[in-house]
């Protein structure tokens, strides 16, 4: 079989399940990665023969994406605000929409002041990992309940050059640095609803990690912890930042008033959805 014929059989496959929109992409995403060849190679090359290796080999990546496994999963990567990072099923996919929160962090702070960075729920490390890369002079604190997630942070702290300026901990929330003080403290942490569980795409619901997924009924089980306890842990002047989910921007403002906060604000996706809280703790 021809490379073409290989992606145009791929894409037949990928549509009749149910994924029409990237059908194409998907299919000429997986022969490319086993090729080891980028999109350049597709336009003179879709006549080459490929080899009964690399069919296999890409029939079998191609059956995993088919059952809803997300490519990302399956190439074992992801792209995250310009960065390269490694993702396995322990670790949320890094998202657009994380980004607004770097966006934001970045906008608060000067770039070579010497900061003190917490990134609780860090997951594949995309957030700590970034602002290290963009901070040259901050010290950026991680940490994850999962031993598995913190893993592959520390793989893509490597991956990025910064893993010399990243400390990593397992734990709950700030917990395992109590008594440490922040500039700055950032969190994507879980805000899916439980009764939200069924309207989930399959490879989100059935392939990443429902511990960073769900949030008790409402979404919001872990900022009413969280947020008292950034309080308590940021320095005056300090900035909170957390993602949100949609429709949470009335009750996140909500909280963060009643735990002292000030300056409280939201930053909104590309489709004029609040995505970012912010938050201030009031200069003593």
């Amino acid at each position: 079989m021809r490379v073409g014929e290989w992606i145009e059989a791929g894409e037949q496959r990928l549509t009749r399940a149910a994924h029409p929109e990237r059908a194409r992409r998907d299919a000429e995403t997986l022969v490319l990665a086993r090729l080891g060849r980028d999109r350049a190679y597709l336009l003179t090359h879709g006549e080459d023969e490929l080899r009964a290796a690399d069919a296999a080999a890409c029939e079998a990546m191609l059956a995993r994406r088919v059952a809803g496994e997300p490519i990302q999963y399956i190439l074992g990567e992801a792209e995250f605000y310009g960065l390269a990072f490694r993702v396995t099923p322990a670790v949320l996919i890094p998202r657009p929409e994380t980004e607004h929160l770097v966006e934001k962090a970045l906008s608060l702070v000067a770039k070579n002041a010497v900061l003190r960075i917490a990134d609780i729920g860090t997951g594949s490390g995309a957030i700590a990992v970034t602002l290290a890369a963009e901070l040259p002079q901050a010290q950026l604190t991680a940490v994850d309940l999962s031993l598995a997630a913190l893993a592959v942070a520390q793989e893509n702290a490597a991956l990025n050059g910064v893993a010399g300026r990243i400390r990593f901990f397992a734990g709950d929330l700030l917990a395992p640095v109590a008594g440490e003080r922040f500039d700055l403290i950032a969190s994507n942490p879980p805000y899916i609803p439980e009764e939200d569980r069924a309207t989930l795409a399959v490879e989100v619901r059935a392939h990443e990690p429902e511990l960073a997924l769900f949030a008790g009924a409402d979404g919001l089980a872990v900022y009413r912890r969280l947020i008292p306890a950034a309080f308590a842990a940021l320095e005056p002047g300090g900035w909170l930042l957390l993602e949100i989910g949609y429709g949470q921007s009335e009750a996140m403002a909500a909280l963060l008033s009643a735990h002292g906060f000030a300056a409280v604000g939201f930053t909104a996706d590309l489709q004029g959805i609040p995505r970012v809280a912010a938050g201030q703790r009031p200069r003593d």
